[in-house]
C-alpha cells in the first residue's frame, strides 16, 4: 500500500468548506462516566448532526469538490446507512442527483430517512461487498461518480475536522478514542490530532466480529462475522487509502464484544440522556472494557452517530435491565386453588415489585395435577431486591427461584 498522503492542510481546507454547513457539535465533560471509568471523560456528540452522524462531514467535502459535469450526471454511494444519509442530504441541498445502494439488512429507519432526503435507494445483496459491486456497476452504467464511505482523501479530510474541533474545545486532551469501520474517521482525526498535538494518543476501536483493521495493525486472525449490533462499523474490506494513515498515526486498536457495546449504548442513554447507535457507543465500550489504558487521563470519546433502530434500542434496554437485576423472571410453585395466585401477587406488590408479565401454566406443567408453576416477570430495584423477593416468598411458604 502507498504511504499516507492525507495532510493537515487538506483538513484545514475541508473545515473552511464545511463552516456553517454542518454542526460544530459539543464536546462536553461527563462527570458520572469519569467517576465510573477512572478517566476524565469528554464526549463529542456527533449524533447531534442533522443526519445524526459524522458521515455528512466527509460526504459534503467530497461533493463540494465535484466538477460541474460530475454534478450534472450525479453520484452513487454504497452504505449501510449513515454515509448514505450524509450523501443524500447534502447532494439534495446542492442539487446533485444521488443514488444510494444499501445492503438488504440495513435498518429500516436508515432506509426511510435516506429516501426522505430525496435519493434513489436501491437495496441489493445480503453483504456489503455485494452492494458495493452493484454500486460500481451502476456507476459505470450511468456515468455516476462513486462517493466512497471511507477510502477517499476528501472524505477522510472532512471527517478530520472533528479532531480540530475537539482539540479547539479541549486542548488538554491526552487521548482520543474513535470507532473504526473502514477507517476514514480515525484516519482524518488522527491526522488532525497528531499535527495539532503530536503527543496525543489516538486509539481505534473495532468489534470482534469485524476486526480487519485490528488484525492488520495489532496482529490476529479473527473470523469475519455475519452481523453486529455496531452495523455502522461492520465493514468487510480494508481501505487502501485509510490503512497506511492508520498504521502511521494511530497508536493502538482495541476490540470490544457485542455485550460491551450493548452496555455502552444503555449507559449513554441512562447517564447522558443521549441516543448512540452501536458504532457510536464503541469508544465508551472500549473505556469500560480496557480501563487500565485510560485511567487518570483526559479522554475524548467520539460518539459518531445516533441512528439506531427503535426496536433494537428497546431490546438493548430490556436486556440491560435483566443484566442489572432490574428485570427478573421468577418461577413460583403454588397450589392450584382459588386465591393462591392472588396471595403471591399481593406479596410482590407489598414488596414494591411491579409485575410486567405473568404466565400461569397448567396443562404442560411437570409438578403434578394439584400444583402449578407460575412464571412472573417483575421490575425490581436490583439484585438485592430480587433476593429479598425470593426470601419473602419462601417465608410465606412458596418455593420460588429465578431463571
Amino acid at each position: 500500500m502507498d504511504a499516507p498522503v492525507l495532510r493537515f492542510a487538506d483538513i484545514e481546507s475541508a473545515a473552511r468548506r464545511l463552516a456553517g454547513q454542518v454542526q460544530d457539535t459539543p464536546c462536553l465533560a461527563s462527570r458520572t462516566l469519569s467517576q465510573i471509568t477512572g478517566a476524565e471523560v469528554f464526549l463529542k456528540f456527533e449524533n447531534l448532526q442533522f443526519t445524526a452522524s459524522f458521515k455528512e462531514r466527509g460526504a459534503l467535502n467530497r461533493l463540494a469538490l465535484l466538477g460541474a459535469d460530475e454534478c450534472r450526471r450525479g453520484v452513487v454511494a454504497v452504505s449501510a446507512g449513515n454515509h448514505a444519509q450524509g450523501v443524500a442530504w447534502h447532494a439534495s441541498r446542492l442539487g446533485i442527483p444521488a443514488t444510494i445502494v444499501m445492503p438488504r439488512f440495513t435498518p429500516s429507519v436508515k432506509v426511510e430517512r435516506t429516501r426522505e432526503f430525496g435519493a434513489e435507494v436501491v437495496l441489493h445483496g445480503e453483504r456489503f461487498d455485494q452492494a458495493r459491486a452493484h454500486g460500481l456497476a451502476l456507476a459505470a452504467e450511468r456515468g455516476l461518480t462513486m462517493i466512497d464511505p471511507f477510502d477517499d482523501d476528501a472524505v477522510m479530510a472532512g471527517q478530520g475536522t472533528i479532531g480540530v474541533e475537539m482539540l479547539a474545545a479541549r486542548p488538554d486532551l491526552d487521548d482520543l478514542v474513535v470507532p473504526i469501520g473502514g477507517g476514514g474517521l480515525i484516519a482524518g482525526i488522527a491526522t488532525a490530532a497528531k499535527h495539532l498535538k503530536p503527543g496525543i494518543r489516538v486509539t481505534g476501536v473495532q468489534v470482534e466480529r469485524f476486526a480487519l483493521v485490528h488484525d492488520a495493525i495489532e496482529g490476529g486472525q479473527h473470523p469475519l462475522g455475519a452481523s453486529s449490533i455496531a452495523e455502522g462499523i461492520a465493514v468487510d474490506r480494508l481501505g487502501e487509502r485509510t490503512l497506511p494513515v492508520i498504521r502511521q498515526r494511530v497508536d493502538r486498536v482495541l476490540l470490544v464484544d457485542e455485550g460491551d457495546v450493548e452496555q455502552a449504548v444503555l449507559m449513554l442513554l441512562e447517564i447522558e440522556k443521549t441516543v448512540a447507535e452501536g458504532a457510536g457507543a464503541v469508544p465508551l465500550a472500549a473505556l469500560l472494557r480496557h480501563p487500565e489504558h485510560f485511567r487518570g487521563r483526559r479522554v475524548g470519546l467520539v460518539l459518531s452517530g445516533g441512528n439506531i433502530d427503535p426496536l433494537l434500542l428497546a431490546s438493548i434496554i430490556e436486556r440491560g435491565m435483566v443484566r442489572s437485576g432490574r428485570l427478573a423472571r421468577l418461577y413460583v410453585d403454588i397450589r392450584d386453588v382459588p386465591g393462591a395466585l392472588a396471595q403471591v401477587t399481593a406479596l410482590l406488590a407489598d414488596e414494591q415489585a411491579n409485575i410486567e408479565e405473568i404466565r400461569h401454566e397448567r396443562a404442560f406443567g411437570s409438578i403434578g395435577a394439584q400444583r402449578v408453576e407460575v412464571e412472573i416477570v417483575v421490575q425490581a430495584r436490583g439484585p438485592a431486591h430480587v433476593s429479598a423477593l425470593l426470601a419473602r416468598l419462601a417465608g410465606a411458604g412458596f418455593s420460588a427461584r429465578t431463571g
